[in-house]
């Protein structure tokens, strides 16, 4: 489904993100996705397990019949240790430039043991 990306004149502009979305449709919502593969091996550094967090949320999303381009919230929680500046590298190699808006949170831990990045989507299908 078409998404309509809104970025009001008076708020921050950025070509990594918007400042919000309008869907319409069925919705996929994406549970937390931590940076583990297929086999269940936890990757290691936030940077790694920030790539293998977002591959597993464009894998759901294609499982559901949804893409990147699809998704109208996606939310990063990170480990209070990791520094987001240090995850961006990883987004833009794997997610790519993409207005999707985006809430980053830092929090004490996360669910799974040794997990320092975990991605929740909601996507327009």
């Amino acid at each position: 489904m078409p998404i309509e990306f809104l970025n009001p004149a008076g708020l921050e502009q950025s070509p990594y993100y918007a400042q919000g979305a309008i869907a319409s449709g069925r919705l996929l919502f994406v549970g937390g996705q931590n940076g583990v593969t297929k086999d269940g091996e936890m990757l290691e550094g936030a940077l790694e397990q920030t790539k293998q967090a977002l591959r597993n949320v464009l894998a759901v999303l294609a499982e559901g019949g949804a893409a990147r381009a699809d998704v109208a919230m996606m939310t990063v929680h990170l480990a209070a240790e990791v520094d987001p500046n240090a995850t961006y590298p990883a987004v833009i190699e794997v997610w790519g430039q993409h207005a999707t808006p985006v809430t980053v949170i830092s929090v004490v831990r996360l669910g799974r043991p040794g997990a320092l990045v975990e991605v929740s989507a909601v996507a327009a299908v």
